[in-house]
């Protein structure tokens, strides 16, 4: 039913893309789901071979091997999809025994009661629903975001339609008459499908490799913009992103609150008890924060122990509130970190962005109000508004009388 020599330049070609993808992962091994896509095209090597030998091979394992080898390729893509999106893995209990029960079938309609229309869609309803599940899997953040998710997705998915429909088409093409199966519309509806999983075969491998693009460029991204240390935006990220909130903030004649925070007598916990402490405290600091954030909030290490915070769509109100907030639940929850209990207190400066000043100004003020903090008893907020800028609400501290100061 197949021609020899596309069953040949299939074979030729799942192994040479094996070998690709093998290579590829053994130098990326944290690439997720590169090895589980190599071992799918590896079973795709496997049916491909055993398709050109099935004339030297018992009949029951031929169809084993073809029933294992295309199911076992499926079920491997859907857990390469399932890691890369970060996905918990499937219990391999169930594909197990799912294997064996589509085994056995396939084997009852082999010895028992041999019917080949069956055994085709046996081979094609099982890998089908799992390629059609990988497509589903990976088909997540948008097209114009991650295009390759959606390109390997279509491609996987359509493949997994056409296994699900081939055993209708191998019914309506086959002889009415009598005719060997090997004449007329089977004979080129096999070809078909040997050229539509080669076809298959080489743009998976095509998805996987983009895929893998698409995982170095973002890690890469995220090395250039996030601090490795407390995993927020490191300061040129967060200048760049606040160019745009200034931007978006001047078109829509919106305020935009920057926060500007500097840890207390940070220096002494270093000098006390050693910077791997003082990792301990900058990450509990950023974790601290983040509670008090929303997620369109945008947060970035400036250096050091000194941090900034700006709010879209907050007034000055909101942003006092935040800081004040902040500085509390920072003073409540000390560090415990090897046995020690390490206090903590934060300065923060608050300022209102508005005009057309930039990102730049912005932060000096802002800055400016956490030095005026740390000048008038540290573990405070205070706020500087620009001399063009309304008068803002009154800065809540940790003083019982609060004071707002306006810079010039």
């Amino acid at each position: 039913m197949h021609s020899p020599t596309l069953l040949i330049v299939a074979a030729i070609l799942a192994a040479l893309v094996t070998g690709v993808l093998s290579a590829v992962w053994l130098f990326n091994r944290r690439i997720p789901g590169l090895r589980f896509w190599a071992q799918a095209l590896f079973c795709a090597t496997v049916f491909c071979i055993n398709l050109l030998l099935r004339d030297h091979v018992p009949l029951p394992l031929s169809v084993v091997l073809a029933q294992s080898s295309v199911a076992l390729a499926a079920y491997l893509c859907l857990l390469g999809a399932r890691e890369y999106m970060g996905r918990a893995p499937l219990g391999h209990g169930v594909a197990a025994l799912a294997l064996a029960l589509l085994l056995g079938t396939a084997l009852f309609f082999t010895l028992v009661k041999p019917n080949v229309q069956v055994r085709i869609a046996l081979t094609g309803l099982v890998p089908g629903v799992l390629f059609i599940a990988a497509a589903h899997t990976l088909a997540r953040g948008g097209f114009h975001k991650v295009p390759a998710r959606y390109l390997f997705a279509a491609t996987v998915g359509v493949h997994g339609a056409f296994l699900l429909v081939r055993p209708l088409l191998f019914k309506l093409a086959a002889p009415a008459d009598g005719a060997q199966p090997e004449t007329g519309m089977v004979a080129a509806l096999s070809q078909f499908v040997v050229l539509e999983s080669t076809l298959a075969l080489v743009l998976v491998a095509f998805g996987a490799l983009m895929l893998t693009n698409e995982f170095i460029t973002n890690e890469l991204r995220h090395l250039a913009e996030v601090d490795p240390l407390t995993n927020v935006f490191n300061r040129r990220a967060f200048l760049t992103l606040l160019d745009k909130a200034i931007s978006n903030a001047q078109r829509t004649q919106t305020t935009l609150p920057v926060l500007v925070m500097d840890l207390d007598h940070f220096k002494k916990v270093n000098d006390s008890w050693g910077h791997r402490a003082g990792d301990d405290v900058l990450r509990h600091f950023v974790m601290l924060a983040q509670r008090c954030l929303r997620k369109e909030d945008v947060m970035g290490r400036l250096g050091g122990e000194e941090f900034a915070i700006f709010l879209p769509n907050a007034g000055a109100g909101g942003a006092v509130a935040v800081a004040e907030r902040l500085r509390a639940m920072v003073e409540a929850h000390p560090v415990v970190t090897e046995q020690r209990s390490i206090a903590l207190t934060v300065s923060v400066g608050v300022t209102l962005c508005t005009g057309s000043e930039s990102a730049g100004t912005a932060l000096q003020r802002a800055d400016e109000a956490m030095y005026l903090a740390k000048e008038r008893g540290r573990n405070r907020v205070e706020m500087t508004v620009a001399a063009a800028a309304p008068l803002a609400a009154a800065t809540t501290t940790n003083q019982p009388a609060a004071r707002t100061t306006l810079a010039a």
